[in-house]
């Protein structure tokens, strides 16, 4: 009788845990870097995009924006799934284009090397993703959706202690297979526990089915790029005063302040911190792309001293306050970060410059 109900409760156990068959093809690694291009991506990765990944690639230092070194990711995200949001970034995101025909910084050569260095740091094995559609359950990988995933990436993917799930940019620029290995194999470092445990291998369809049906209808188009303000454009009403403000911990002032002292014409020099790409997607009238890793010993000459300057970026706080600490230490004493952001400012309502 013990050793029948030891059968049964065996069995009841086994038939409970997910049964996986899937296996993924190891494929080469990708080209070696020199010692020369692997120094100049490091410095690019501290440059750019410790800010907000952290400086030893743990992520989340700021606004969510995840680890880069994640062995899931790595295995399975190089090159697409890294270059591709850092060539165009992620629409509705933080997370901006950085390569030269969109308005970043980098070259395509060096975004292609900043990608492998990526990969080399981490020390992952990349792993072959079939190109084809994963099929399943829209309906039912919603209910999962919603159970499992929605506390940290959305109801509707918009993302809250983790990333835009519900986001075109990213599903146009990922396979199918990057999906569900994502949900499958969680993120190493990260608190996206492994799913494969979890969930059967329908059920991973059906949840990669649910995401990948976001994406229907999009399309990207090729935005003409706006022309960059010159210095004799910086200064908005050169002839006004500045405008009086009273600072909240003594430098930050909110959305309302800004738009009243825009709408009487107080004389202010409007910095977007952000990277240029997405300045020329959309802006507050009147400011310049001054982007936070700007080489600040050449650009500086370009600021007036006497001028109100007001900082801002989408972080909401973090690259406008890293760049107006570097001001203030070189002697710039009006100077102002706006607490919420770009991304605030348009919540509450007030104008940007979109692009054509």
């Amino acid at each position: 009788m013990k050793t029948c109900l030891f059968t049964a409760l065996l069995f009841v156990q086994l038939a409970a845990l997910p049964i996986f068959a899937t296996t993924y093809e190891k494929q080469g690694p990708p080209r070696k870097l020199t010692s020369e291009q692997a120094e100049r991506a490091e410095q690019n990765y501290q440059k750019y995009c410790s800010l907000c990944h952290g400086k030893d690639r743990e992520g989340h230092a700021n606004d969510h924006a995840p680890s880069l070194r994640s062995k899931s990711l790595m295995e399975s995200g190089i090159p697409h799934g890294v270059l591709r949001p850092l060539n165009y970034g992620r629409e509705g995101t933080a997370m901006a284009g950085y390569l030269d025909e969109v308005g970043g910084p980098l070259t395509l050569d060096e975004a292609w090397d900043l990608t492998y260095w990526l990969f080399w740091e981490s020390g992952a094995e990349r792993i072959k993703l079939s190109e084809d559609k994963v099929s399943g359950d829209v309906k039912a990988g919603e209910q999962i959706y919603q159970q499992q995933c929605a506390s940290c990436h959305g109801k509707n993917g918009e993302g809250i202690t983790a990333p835009t799930l519900g986001n075109q940019s990213f599903l146009a620029h990922n396979k199918d297979e990057f999906i569900r290995y994502a949900i499958e194999q969680g993120r190493q470092g990260t608190p996206m526990p492994a799913f494969g445990d979890l969930l059967s291998d329908r059920e991973l369809d059906d949840v990669t089915a649910f995401i990948r049906s976001k994406a229907s209808g999009w399309t990207q188009e090729k935005m003409p790029l706006r022309p960059i303000p010159t210095p004799d454009q910086y200064v908005l009403n050169k002839e006004s005063d500045n405008p009086e403000w009273e600072l909240k911990d003594g430098q930050f002032i909110d959305s309302e302040q800004l738009y009243q002292a825009m709408q009487s014409k107080a004389k202010m020099v409007i910095l977007d911190t952000r990277v240029p790409s997405v300045w020329q997607r959309a802006h507050i009238e009147g400011s310049i792309p001054f982007p936070y890793y700007t080489d600040l010993e050449q650009k500086v000459q370009d600021l007036p001293r006497d001028a109100q300057i007001v900082a801002y970026c989408s972080c909401p706080r973090a690259a406008s306050v890293y760049l107006v600490d570097q001001l203030k230490d070189m002697g710039f004493d009006n100077t102002a970060v706006l607490y919420e952001g770009i991304f605030g400012w348009m919540n509450k309502g007030y104008p940007v410059t979109r692009s054509d």
